[in-house]
């Protein structure tokens, strides 16, 4: 996603040579309403000390000096735009540096400013604030996606490190949304969609729920044009039907505060039309049965005043069971924090309180940006900018681990997920994770190596597979061993972002290290074929590996054997060119070495330099889906681009097929001796149908000491006989042979064979 809003509303002028159509003129009023607005800007900044305003006046004149001829859609000066987004920040009461980059947000990305001239005139913390808001437009991407997602990674980590960057960002985002009339249609719907899909998560999390709604309703509007416009003429209506509805609950409640003599504030609430929609669309609902379309908010000075409020409520009107949440005592995500409950009115209808102190009420709706508002803060505040400083750093750890930008981007929409489960250590320590969350995650949140060495977890003291999704409330144990690793089948369940990128960030490890591995014994081998031994990494082979790592493109030696692991390089040729370079240092081949045919270092390895397959390779060799080699087959190997080393039969046709069109990519490979696992292979059966066929195949498969890893029944309807296919996991060529002697011995199967491509 774009790291800040296409300012699509704008058209700035460029020269004739640029190629674009020439602004539309100003008008007068548009001109005095630029001066009308910064005056305004500046009633909104009494906040700052006087010397902080004249600093932002300098940053006004020159972002309007910067953006002079430039026009927004609708015929106004750009200008405007800009003072906008600055007066949006001033309402969070953000400090000088931010509503100054706020003013210059577009300065290097439309008008050519560089960020030394800012430095030079605002300083560096400024600079770095306009920079982290600038798009990576300049740089050259394969895909409008995958400049995007650049972007957009840039903009987060600048968050990261200073969270007004997406404050101001928010506010940039806001104004365009609320002026986007004046665009194409096209370009609507594609700003409202990443709006929807990104900014308005991301306000969210942050606990900016004012500023949430309001996106989520701009994008809803846009994206739905006439669904919005039914559900607002609906709403109007009920407005109407319940207006003496909700004057009577409110004039109950308020008498029947002053009767316990609790001072506090009653606020009426409307559920936001986006919201509305969602619930409908989610639960199959007409706008009828949506019942709870209105609500109060009661506002009150102490913590201890909100449980009191709660106990007038629960005499005054019948509380709904399960509809009770506290939020105080267990906070949301984002810092939110407020008593949750529902009544039953007189009439009959159900009503949604929620009871807050004030403090909980800024927090409530401006989120991390209460910081600013309440600079002497309170537990609240805190906790909110705690939690957010939380999240920001996991985006910070994602980094490190994902290099990839559509990739990090993938993780940060797993964790802008609304809702949440809040689950707790056997110390009692409360932990948010996103609904659908499973022990994994859990172990990956509290650290990244409880989550690399899980082998199985407790949930309420019962065992429970890796893959249960937790509830609220739950009490999880995470049970580990030294020895044990990520498996890569978690990933098609985990569901916070941090939990992914450790996964993959392991797997990427592992996978390179043991491509680093085969690379090494390739080329050791093809060495050997040579005549000499691979150099080693003392101080007088360095200049030589310096050498052919600089004709090879490669940084290191290291990447020279992934990239030969992962078949990116072949071994021969690198072979040649090392014992070219060899010979002219004086290095001669050796007799003995090319007759034997042995590696110097490894007395286990095959003669005739053949590679040794016996199972421990890990993600480096795989075996070929198409034919499922096991030992016993006679095998060889193909080093496909970037995928390591795949081991075919030598019968296979797809293997064959492959062979004819890439010859130079395929090695001899040989079985070991010992090999250290069992290897799936596939079989298929025609069984009568009947009652307990499975049963019987799997015994017959039990007997013969194999597993059953997977059965595939097919999707014809059931006829007399039916054919199943199953992969079996077994040792040699010599078990499956008597594993198929078994299935045959067993009355319902007619017919068993070894499957080929």
């Amino acid at each position: 996603m774009s790291a800040r809003a296409p300012n699509a509303l704008r058209e700035p002028a460029q020269s004739a040579a640029a190629g674009r159509r020439a602004p539309p003129k100003p008008l007068p009023a548009a001109a005095d309403a630029t001066a009308a607005s910064f005056a305004a800007l500046t009633h909104k900044l009494d906040y700052l000390e006087p010397a902080d305003i004249k600093r932002v006046r300098e940053a006004y004149r020159f972002a309007d000096e910067a953006h002079l001829g430039q026009f927004r859609a609708g015929g106004e000066p750009y200008i405007t735009h800009p003072i906008a987004v600055a007066g949006l920040c001033a309402e969070w009461k953000l400090d000088a540096q931010a509503i100054m980059a706020a003013l210059m947000h577009d300065a290097m990305e439309d008008c050519g400013v560089t960020k030394i001239e800012l430095i030079e005139r605002f300083g560096a913390p400024v600079a770095d604030l306009v920079d982290g808001l600038t798009k990576l437009d300049k740089l050259q991407f394969s895909t409008r996606e995958e400049s995007q997602a650049e972007s957009f990674r840039k903009m987060l980590l600048a968050m990261a490190r200073d969270v007004r960057v997406i404050l101001i960002k928010l506010a940039d985002r806001l104004h365009n949304m609320r002026t986007m009339d004046a665009m194409l249609a096209a370009k609507r719907t594609r700003i409202a969609g990443e709006t929807l899909e990104i900014y308005a998560p991301i306000a969210h999390r942050l606990g900016l729920n004012q500023t949430y709604r309001e996106l989520q309703e701009l994008s809803f509007q846009h994206l739905r044009p006439w669904r919005h416009a039914a559900l607002s003429k609906a709403v109007l209506k009920a407005r109407g039907y319940r207006r003496d509805i909700v004057e009577r609950i409110q004039h109950d409640v308020e008498r029947a505060f002053m009767q316990s003599k609790l001072p506090l504030q009653v606020f009426g609430r409307e559920k936001t039309l986006f919201s509305i929609y969602t619930k409908m669309r989610e639960k199959h609902l007409t706008f009828a049965q949506v019942n709870d379309i209105f609500g109060f908010r009661i506002v009150v000075a102490t913590l201890h005043e909100c449980y009191m409020a709660l106990g007038v409520l629960h005499q005054l009107f019948k509380p709904l069971p399960g509809r009770f949440k506290d939020y105080i005592a267990i906070p949301k995500a984002n810092g939110y924090q407020s008593l949750h409950t529902t009544l039953v009115s007189p009439l009959g209808t159900a009503v949604e309180f929620q009871i807050r102190t004030e403090q909980m009420h800024a927090v409530a709706e401006k989120g991390i940006a209460a910081h600013w508002l309440y600079k002497s803060g309170g537990a609240q505040v805190q906790e909110a900018q705690r939690l957010g400083a939380m999240w920001l750093q996991s985006l910070i750890d994602i980094q490190d681990e994902t290099h990839d930008a559509n990739e990090f981007l993938e993780h940060v929409k797993i964790d802008l997920f609304p809702d949440a489960v809040y689950v707790f250590t056997p110390m009692s320590k409360i932990l948010a994770l996103p609904r659908g969350a499973t022990p994994v995650d859990f172990a990956y949140a509290i650290h990244t190596d409880v989550g690399d060495h899980t082998v199985a977890a407790k949930v309420n003291g019962e065992p429970v597979a890796l893959r249960t999704e937790l509830r609220s409330g739950d009490v999880v144990e995470i049970i580990g061993t030294p020895g044990a690793r990520p498996n890569p089948a978690w990933l098609n369940f985990v569901r916070t972002g941090r939990a992914r990128s450790k996964i993959r960030h392991y797997l990427k490890n592992m996978e390179q290290e043991e491509s680093q591995d085969l690379g090494e014994k390739m080329l050791a081998q093809a060495m050997r074929a040579e005549g000499l031994h691979l150099p080693g990494s003392e101080p007088t082979d360095a200049a030589l590996w310096q050498q052919l790592t600089r004709w090879s493109g490669n940084k290191t030696r290291e990447d020279l054997f992934t990239d030969i692991g992962l078949g990116r390089k072949i071994a021969t040729i690198v072979a040649k060119r090392l014992t070219r370079l060899m010979a002219e240092r004086g290095n001669k081949p050796d007799a003995l070495t090319l007759t034997m045919g042995r590696y110097a270092a490894d007395d286990d390895a095959p003669a005739q330099g053949l590679v040794l397959i016996d199972g421990s390779e890990g993600a480096s060799v795989q075996m070929a889906p198409c034919c499922r080699p096991i030992p016993g087959d006679a095998i060889v190997g193909y080093l496909g681009r970037g995928e390591g080393l795949v081991v075919h039969t030598v019968e296979c046709s797809v293997g064959k097929r492959l062979f004819q069109r890439d010859s130079e990519h395929w090695m001899g490979v040989e079985w070991a001796e010992q090999p250290s696992r069992p290897f799936e292979t596939a079989v298929t059966l025609l069984v009568t149908n009947g009652k307990g066929v499975l049963a019987q195949v799997a015994q017959a498969v039990s007997e013969a000491e194999a597993d059953i890893t997977h059965i595939d029944m097919g999707n014809d309807p059931a006829a007399e006989t039916t054919e199943l296919q199953l992969l079996l996991s077994v040792r040699d060529r010599l078990h499956l042979a008597d594993v198929m002697r078994t299935l045959k011995r067993s009355p319902a199967v007619l017919r068993v064979a070894r499957v080929k491509p």
